[in-house]
């Protein structure tokens, strides 16, 4: 007998389900190393791969923690797209539409990226980490959360 969900209980199911999603993500980040800056910079640092001596050692590990990333996803959405008609606590999938590549996508990927190298952190990794990695990651958070409230104000 299928049982009917009141909408507090499936507001604290997707809740639930979020946050398990949220821990089981920050779980495999700290295990794989996306939450060490130094090792992070180490993998941005393509410097090296062509002159370790000047710019340092390359890091490769996180290479195959990313491609690992990609091929679990691409995996679980095609399985999650052909065997679901809508997901769990939603009314539909909600599905990107545009595909054009405009100048505040670039804008944003240059900035993401050389925040990325500069900090060593992404926004995922630095949730991850806030609990234990020092005042540097707070001051990261603080600094993303800020232009995150910045962009909605100023990009229209």
């Amino acid at each position: 007998m299928r049982r009917i969900l009141l909408k507090s209980q499936k507001k604290w199911l997707m809740l639930g389900a979020a946050f398990g999603s949220g821990a089981l993500f920050a779980l495999g980040l700290v295990l794989s190393g996306m939450t060490d800056p130094v090792k992070v910079q180490g993998f941005l640092n393509v410097g090296g791969i062509l002159n370790a001596e000047r710019f340092g050692a390359w890091r490769a590990e996180l290479a195959f923690v990313m491609l690992g990333g990609l091929l679990v996803n691409a995996v679980g959405f095609r399985l999650t797209m052909q065997r679901r008609q809508k997901p769990w606590f939603a009314e539909k999938f909600e599905l990107p539409t545009r595909t054009d590549i405009d100048k505040n996508l670039l804008a944003g990927a240059a900035l993401f990226g050389c925040g990325w190298g500069l900090a060593g952190y992404c926004p995922g990794p630095a949730l991850a980490s806030i609990l234990v990695g020092g005042a540097g990651v707070v001051q990261f958070v603080c600094a993303m959360l800020f232009g995150m409230w910045l962009a909605k104000k100023v990009v229209k």
